[in-house]
């Protein structure tokens, strides 16, 4: 029973992990920003959209947060200080893998051409 519980925790906790990790959080900034300015250039969003859309992801990255930090709280009443340690050493593993498999996408793309 305790294995099907830390499963289903982890299972739950790891996907946040790239949207809320709370060490270094690389260029998640830098991210958003492309993000924006790639949706702006797509869909030909006027200064208002903009504005708005910029408005909704930051409100999405704050109940992230604050989901992610709920979750973490509810754990920490669950496993041991060891689990927490190993949970929290998996997490950041996986974000390192998530990173140099960014970096690797990032080398591939090709630059767009100018209009």
């Amino acid at each position: 029973m305790n294995k099907k519980i830390i499963t289903f925790a982890l299972a739950l906790a790891l996907p946040l992990t790239v949207a809320a990790f709370p060490g270094d959080r690389g260029d998640f900034e830098g991210h958003h920003a492309h993000r924006i300015e790639h949706l702006t250039k797509s869909l030909n969003l006027n200064p208002e959209q903009k504005t708005k859309v910029e408005a909704i992801f930051k409100e999405q990255g704050e109940k992230l947060k604050v989901i992610h930090e709920a979750t973490r709280a509810r754990l920490q009443e669950v496993l041991t200080k060891e689990q927490m340690t190993k949970m929290d050493d998996m997490k950041k593993q996986r974000h390192e893998k998530w990173q140099k498999k960014h970096e690797a996408l990032k080398d591939q793309k090709v630059p767009e051409p100018t209009k």
